[in-house]
């Protein structure tokens, strides 16, 4: 053992030895706290980082969105997961409790009721499959998806799987382009009968 200064060098190489473990055991547990579900889902991580990443969604079994596919964004804060993290649906999805613009989720349990006890799998595999299951009209986020469903389920159900069919194939979240050049196509489509009609309806003096 080799002392410099009263120091001792070998204590001193322990000491940093056990403090480089303890932090690197720490970094290991925070990729398994974000990426356990690795296994078994598709994960696209943003900018090479473990708090931003898309995670490839199926809808659950026996619903209307059965069938579909989504890309729903993660941003885990650094205190994840003490704090809960910020999800959102990347292709569009007519759902009362998802905000169609910015895919927001409203859901109690992530937004209000979220404990360190849950992880992402439980985000996953209970959380947005319920969602998707029992959607909640009284506390909507998209408004017009909650007034169809309470006033005519039947035109909501339609609208849902139209949404699906549309919005939530495998191409939609391979090609995020495909959604907005089938929006512009219908834009187009659109003014085109409108300048048709116009030229129809039109009469000389």
């Amino acid at each position: 053992m080799v002392r410099t200064n009263g120091v001792s060098v070998g204590n001193s190489f322990g000491w940093f030895q056990r403090a480089w473990i303890q932090a690197f055991g720490k970094l290991l547990l925070g990729y398994y706290r974000r990426f356990r579900m690795m296994s078994d889902y598709n994960v696209e991580t943003i900018n090479d980082g473990l708090n931003e990443f898309n995670v490839e969604f199926h809808g659950p079994k026996e619903s209307l969105y059965e069938g579909g596919v989504w890309k729903i964004r993660v941003e885990l804060p650094d205190a994840y997961p003490y704090k809960s993290p910020s999800i959102g649906f990347v292709n569009k999805i007519f759902h009362p409790n998802v905000d169609e613009l910015s895919g927001s989720v409203c859901l109690d349990v992530i937004n209000q009721s979220w404990s360190p006890m849950f992880d992402l799998l439980n985000v996953f595999e209970v959380f947005l499959p319920q969602l998707l299951l029992y959607p909640n009209p009284s506390d909507p986020l998209n408004g017009d998806a909650a007034s169809l469903m309470m006033k005519d389920r039947e035109k909501y159900d339609q609208k849902v799987k139209e949404y699906c069919d549309r919005y939530a194939k495998r191409e939609d979240i391979m090609n995020p382009t495909a959604e907005e050049q089938s929006d512009e196509e219908d834009i187009s489509d659109e003014e085109s009968g409108s300048s048709d009609n116009d030229i129809a309806g039109h009469v000389d003096p």
